[in-house]
């Protein structure tokens, strides 16, 4: 399939955005807990923690993750890029609506 990558990518994209979300929430919480919250396995919570603490956008403190205090920043770049991801998608259906 032609959009598979694209897909998964945005799958795990996704995922990225509601674990910070129950983050933000929970703050602040572990990996059990945050497992248990969103009914999703560890090692797929774990891999998202690592990815959004690689990021800038939370910290691991000894009572579980927290949104860091200057996360506004890339949380607004975030927000920019969904928009022109957004654009991308919107024209691959132009084309295909197309043929």
């Amino acid at each position: 399939m032609v959009l598979k990558k694209l897909k998964q990518e945005a799958e795990i994209a996704l995922r990225h955005l509601e674990v910070m979300q129950a983050v933000m929430e929970h703050q602040p919480i572990g990996i059990f807990k945050l497992a248990e919250l969103m009914d999703m396995p560890r090692h797929k919570i774990r891999y998202s923690l690592r990815v959004l603490e690689q990021s800038g956008i939370i910290e691991p403190t000894q009572y579980g993750a927290i949104i860091r205090d200057d996360a506004d920043g890339i949380i607004s770049t975030l927000k920019e890029e969904v928009k022109e991801v957004k654009k991308f998608v919107e024209r691959m259906e132009e084309i295909l609506e197309k043929l």
